[in-house]
Order: structure tokens, then sequence, then C-alpha cells
């Protein structure tokens, strides 16, 4: 599969392309891991989450807008009389003027006796129906700035989300990376390995000739094959961690990845200085939200202090049939409201001197995190150059180590050396080995940490 293929593979994200003919370079790896690490999709769809919250929270400011239907039947006075009046309908008789005006003869004589009379229709009218549409708008025209905080303050935190989603793919990026360099580690030692293979089976066929000629003994194939065992069973181990990686490889990728191209070299470099690590580093970004936010929760707390004035208009219709006589019987209302809280027992003053002081409280705990990054840099960046000067020494060990069993090989063909001094001449060649490895290991490991702390700048 060529390059092209390859690119065009990932960016299309086919799922057939999951065996890589001439394997899977890290370049089309980090561009799968972005769209197929399910980790990574869960942080993209929190964001998704906080935009939402942040238009929920800007969303106070235009009021809201609501439609009520009533639909109601009583005999209850206060409420047939109220319904009628609602649905503009009342009248005089309503009132039990048809009694009243049954009793005008006789006025003069019986006044107070007409006054006392208590109205039929009023107190005891029949069943009502009553049907009212009603539409309400209601809108905040001043908050003492607290909506606007709110809406910032949602604003910062879709922002941490937006840090968080970055901060999960550098780490994602570091484990692929750090995967394809150990894998690279241990093709190396395993190549190495195979190397003294082939030098002790060559061992091996060398004593078996000079068994049949006399000159070596028995025990002497068997320390020999005993070793070329041994050498077998490490090289055997480090490919089954080669299979444990392409396992990983596969869950980082989300698809199966049976093999890669390997990076050029096992040994890769950075050139990170303080201030780069200290510009780009996600955790002192998002510290750099969070003050932001206290800022606005110190407006939040100031906002108690000042009105707060909110307008409402209403239209509304009410029938005893549903939505008849719309126009003839609607209804408008409009009015504002201005509330002001001028004492509380201190509780407002309290609140917000405690957000100065978490504000206050914050920004000291930033100057600490940039301490705190600083010294890890140190301290990594000593512990690299510290690895750095192992591996150098210990590449020199292992080149004398292939040297001195290469020496003692050939003398002991000319029988001026044991067996067991070649075979502890071996051991010590393949410690060096696995000790350059595991060294090395190491050195990458706490390189990348390095280009974690940096969010992925190398």
């Amino acid at each position: 599969m060529t390059s092209l293929s390859r690119a065009l593979c990932a960016s299309l994200l086919i799922g057939s392309c999951h065996l890589w003919g001439t394997g899977l370079s890290l370049p089309s790896a980090l561009e799968i891991l972005e769209h197929n690490n399910l980790e990574i999709k869960t942080a993209n769809l929190d964001i998704q989450s906080a935009a939402n919250d942040t238009a929920a929270a800007k969303g106070y400011n235009f009021g809201s807008l609501d439609f009520t239907q009533n639909v109601m039947r009583s005999d209850d006075a206060g409420n047939v009389f109220g319904f009628k009046l609602s649905s503009r309908e009342a009248n005089f008789n309503d009132f039990g003027f048809d009694e009243f005006l049954g009793q005008m003869s006789g006025l003069p004589g019986n006044a107070q006796q007409l006054l006392a009379t208590q109205p039929k229709n009023l107190n005891y009218p029949a069943a009502q129906n009553y049907f009212q549409s009603k539409l309400t708008y209601m809108a905040p025209l001043y908050t003492g700035g607290k909506l606007g905080a709110y809406g910032n303050i949602s604003e910062r935190m879709e922002q941490i989300k937006k840090l968080d989603a970055e901060q999960m793919k550098t780490e994602k990026r570091y484990e692929l990376r750090k995967s394809y360099y150990d894998m690279a580690l241990l093709q190396h030692s395993i190549d190495h390995m195979k190397t003294i293979h082939r030098n002790i089976s060559t061992l091996e066929h060398t004593t078996q000739t000079m068994i049949q000629e006399g000159y070596a003994k028995k025990v002497d194939l068997l320390e020999v094959e005993a070793r070329k065992a041994n050498v077998e069973r490490s090289i055997s181990e480090l490919e089954m961690n080669q299979k444990l990686l392409y396992h990983y490889l596969s869950f980082l990728l989300n698809e199966k990845v049976a093999e890669i191209e390997l990076p050029a070299t096992d040994y890769p470099l950075s050139t990170l200085n303080e201030s780069t690590v200290l510009e780009n580093n996600i955790d002192l970004k998002k510290a750099s939200q969070g003050l932001e936010i206290r800022e606005k929760m110190v407006d939040v707390a100031y906002a108690p202090f000042l009105p707060q004035i909110g307008a409402f208009a209403e239209v509304s219709t009410a029938d005893n049939t549903f939505l008849t006589n719309l126009n003839d019987h609607k209804s408008y209302t409009v009015g504002a409201r201005l509330s002001w809280n001028l004492f509380n027992g201190g509780i407002d003053g309290n609140n917000l001197e405690k957000a100065r002081i978490e504000k206050l409280k914050t920004s000291t705990q930033i100057e600490l995190a940039k301490k705190g990054i600083a010294l890890q840099y140190d301290k990594i960046s000593t512990e690299v150059e510290s690895l750095n000067g192992q591996v150098k020494s210990l590449e020199k060990e292992l080149e004398l180590a292939d040297q001195i069993y290469q020496n003692y090989e050939g003398r002991y063909r000319e029988h001026l050396a044991s067996m067991s001094d070649v075979i502890i001449k071996q051991s010590q060649q393949i410690e060096k080995v696995l000790k350059l490895q595991m060294v090395k290991n190491q050195r990458n490991e706490r390189l990348f940490a390095l280009e974690k702390l940096s969010n992925g700048v190398k």
C-alpha cells in the first residue's frame, strides 16, 4: 500500500483498511487517532455539550415568551363573574338588576328591604365555561451585569472543556508516539539478540566439530545449548512484548493494526526550553481561564447591590367557547418592575468579599502552578540529560562486550579459554543489550513526558 493510499484510507476512515502491507507510519497513525480514538471522541462531545450550556446561559438575556391555554368550568360566583368580565360579556343582569327593577315601584317605602336583597344571578350563577388564550413575554432589562457575567463564565467553561479535549489528544498522541518508539527499541533489541543467537549457533557448530576431533568436551556443548535456549527465550519475550504493543496500538486507533513503519531512529531528540513549556502547558491555560471565571464571579457577587429591572407584555383573549370572538374579547397588559434590595444583614457584602478572596487565591495558585511546571521541566530535563549519559556509556560498554565475546570465542577455538569463560562473556553481552534497551526506554519516556508538559510541542 503506497503512502498516498494510506493517507486516503486515513482521511476517509475506511474500515476495511486494517492490514497495512508496508506498515502504518506514525503520521498516518496520528491522523487516524484524531478521528478514531474513543476517548478523544468523548472529549469532543463534551465540547459540544459545553457549547450548548453557553448558548443556554446567553439565552436568558432574550427573556421568555409563553403561551398559556386555560380551559375551565365553574359555578363559583367569583369565578363565573370573573370569567364573564375577562370575556367582556358581563351585563347588569349578572348583578341581579332584574330583581332590583321588579321592586322599583315600592322603592320609597321599601328602600331598606330592597338594599338588603341578595341578587340570585350574582350569588348563584349557572355554571360557566371559560377558555382563555394568553401570550406572555417577559424580559430582563437590567440585572446589575449578572446575566452577562454568567454568559462569560459559561464561555470560559467551554474553553476549559476545549483545553481538556486538547489535553486528552496530547495524552493519546504521547501514548501513540511512545508505543512507536518502544516498538523500534524492541526491534533493535531483537535484531541484536538474533545476532547473538547466530553467533551461538556458529559456536555450537564449532563445538560439535571440536568434540568430534577430541578438542572439546560434551559439557561444553551442553553449556552452549543452554545459553542458546536462554537467548531464544529472551527473543520470545521481546516478540511477545511487540505483540502486546500491537494490541495496544489497535486499542488506541480503534482498529486492527498488524504492522507499523518503525521510526528511523529509536532515539528521538528535543530542543524544548522552559519558556516554550510554560507558554503551551494546558494546565496553566486552564488555570488562566479559571482566573477569568473568578473575576466574573466577583461581578456576579456585586450584582445584588444594584437594582433589578424587568419588563413584561401580555395579550389574551377569552370566551365561553374555544377561540371564538377573538378580536372582540382581546386584551393586553404591559408593565415594568424595579426591585432593589437595600439591606439583608450583610450577606451580599460577605459574598462579595468571599468572591474577591477566591479570585486572589486563584491568582496565587496560578503563580504556584507556574513554579511547579518549571520545577517539573527542570526535573525531567535533568533526568533526560542523565539518561543520555547512561545511553552513551552503555553503547560503549556494549561495543566492548561484543569485542570481548568475539575475542573469547576465538581463544576458545585455539584452546586458550574455556567454554565457561565464553558463556560468561556472552552473558555480559546480553546483559548490556537488555540494559541499553531499558535505559533508552526510560530516556524516551522522560523525553515524551517533557513534550506532553508542553502540550505536544517538540
